[in-house]
């Protein structure tokens, strides 16, 4: 599919939901959502190009191309229309997505994401590798909840399980390849800025912010959801990580989701 080897997957049953990933996020490290999704959705869910075991490309991607990946998936597997869930980078592809091809999109959800431009960007993730150790750890910590100090983890024994995943997720070895599709990935990410087309997007949508994210800060979201004619603007209690640490966030982006569309 354009020009490369596109590996996706399908999983569950119900209303037709294609989910764009995060930053570095592939299908293997992200089952625990997928799972719970495919509780309610017939999820399409690929890996997005330079990640997992999908092409990395040659030159730097741009985010049109990764939204017309998710077009020409849509296309491969015959879904005219889908309901399409994006978190993150992957949020900023369904924005990406949702403009080019509004008529696609039944609802959207936009989660810990920015529009880039004078909309507000996400912190810029690929200038973290040239500073030194210790302050990647900490502007790390920071970036997932503004909250995030030795002190606030040391009493909330939950948000210190999701650091320790985070890092025991960077630490597994990668080969140089797997290396350069990330940074690839992150370089596109650089340059996204779709704020003077929003207004293109033509369906129901959901944005969805942590209250204390400092990566998406959340008047990026708010910035979004004032562009978008259809929208909803909600908060949750949690950083980056909303999703796991607000239980009612993931219920609530699911109701949305299955809410009859037009």
């Amino acid at each position: 599919m354009n020009g490369i080897d596109l590996y996706y997957e399908l999983r569950g049953n119900g209303p037709r939901l294609l989910l764009f990933n995060g930053s570095g996020a592939s299908i293997a490290g992200s089952t625990l959502l997928i799972d719970q999704l495919a509780m309610h959705f017939e999820v399409l869910v690929h890996d997005q190009r330079c990640l997992g075991r999908t092409t990395v490309t040659h030159a730097v991607p741009t985010m049109a191309d990764y939204a017309a990946d998710g077009a020409a998936l849509l296309d491969h597997v015959g879904w005219d229309v889908a309901r399409v869930f994006g978190i993150s980078f992957g949020g900023m592809v369904a924005q990406e997505f949702a403009v080019t091809h509004p008529a696609r999109v039944e609802r959207l959800v936009l989660a810990c994401t920015s529009p880039g431009g004078d909309g507000g960007s996400s912190y810029p993730l690929h200038t973290i590798a040239s500073l030194p150790t210790d302050e990647q750890e900490r502007l790390r910590l920071h970036l997932a909840d503004a909250r995030y100090t030795a002190e606030y983890l040391a009493g909330h024994p939950f948000d210190q399980l999701l650091v320790d995943y985070a890092a025991a997720a960077r630490s597994v070895p990668k080969t140089d390849d797997q290396l350069r599709g990330e940074s690839l990935q992150l370089q596109a990410r650089s340059y996204h800025d779709v704020w003077n087309r929003l207004t293109a997007i033509a369906c129901p949508t959901l944005v969805a912010y942590g209250e204390f994210d400092a990566l998406a800060p959340p008047a990026n979201s708010a910035a979004i959801a004032k562009r978008v004619a259809d929208s909803t603007l909600r908060g949750f209690e949690g950083g980056h990580a909303f999703l796991a640490q607000d239980r009612k966030a993931l219920p609530c982006l699911v109701e949305f989701l299955l809410a009859s569309t037009r």
